[in-house]
């Protein structure tokens, strides 16, 4: 239930690697600033962390339409539209549900690159390759080691911080968006194509962390730049000095009082 302050509830999606719980602390202080707020799940995810880790299997072979469509279930059956935010994968899912109106407003932080975004920097062809070395994964549920959680996600954190939160919260994920984003530019029907042209949408909020190597800098303003042509709010932060990991590390208030902050002046939400 929305709370009577007539605030609608905020729905939080993970992206690869990253169980919805590990938006616990964002949850618990959109709670304490008046919003019904929660994760939203992907299709084959534990109720945990550590109960998804037990059964990869269950994450396999889902793609970026089973999982946008497993999530607007979940969003069809709140009592009003939210506000989405979205890391990685989520950031795109977010964006996807937004151009498809089942949103009213959306936080995009370090999206994965829509249709449309071209480039691809070493860095992050580097943060895939675990998946994308090995064509025989698309359809497999695949992980991370610690040395691979490093560059992809901790980069720009300490060691210590770096192993904390690889133990508590890397997980198996499904590599087939990946291959699907990767194959995007030659894919006309491609499942990562956003409806960035809708002019009714509510705002959206597009937010890079400047150090990130999965999702560097250039990938998040070319996403920018694809909205463009829409007189629908689409405005770009950049966080100094933040990597992969900016919304499990320590840093994460930073980017949480700001998308609350963002919330409230941008959108009157």
């Amino acid at each position: 239930m929305s709370p009577a302050n007539g605030k609608p509830p905020v729905v939080f999606v993970h992206g690869l690697w990253l169980h919805g719980e590990s938006w616990k602390s964002w949850i618990d202080l959109f709670k304490q600033s008046g919003y019904d707020a929660r994760a939203a799940s992907w299709p084959g995810d534990g109720p945990t962390t550590a109960a998804t880790r037990t059964n990869p299997r269950a994450l396999a072979g889902f793609g970026v339409a089973e999982i946008a469509d497993h999530i607007a279930a979940q969003l069809k059956s709140l009592p009003r539209k939210p506000i989405l935010i979205g890391h990685s994968f989520g950031g795109l899912l977010a964006q996807n549900l937004l151009g498809r109106d089942l949103a009213t407003a959306a936080v995009a932080i370090d999206p994965a690159p829509i249709k449309g975004v071209w480039q691809l920097p070493l860095s992050a062809l580097r943060a895939a390759f675990p998946a994308l070395g090995n064509p025989f994964n698309y359809g497999r549920a695949v992980s991370l080691t610690a040395a691979q959680f490093r560059y992809a996600f901790t980069n720009a954190v300490s060691e210590q911080e770096a192993h904390e939160l690889y133990q508590r919260w890397a997980m198996p994920a499904p590599a087939r968006p990946l291959f699907q984003a990767a194959m995007a530019a030659f894919n006309p029907g491609a499942a990562t194509r956003v409806n960035t042209g809708n002019t009714t949408r509510g705002p959206l909020l597009l937010v890079s962390g400047a150090a990130d190597h999965t999702v560097p800098p250039v990938l998040v303003r070319s996403t920018l730049r694809r909205y463009r042509q829409s007189p629908a709010v689409t405005e770009f932060k950049s966080f100094e000095g933040r990597g992969h990991s900016l919304t499990i590390d320590s840093g994460w208030k930073e980017l949480a009082d700001y998308a609350l902050s963002w919330l409230r002046h941008t959108s009157s939400l």
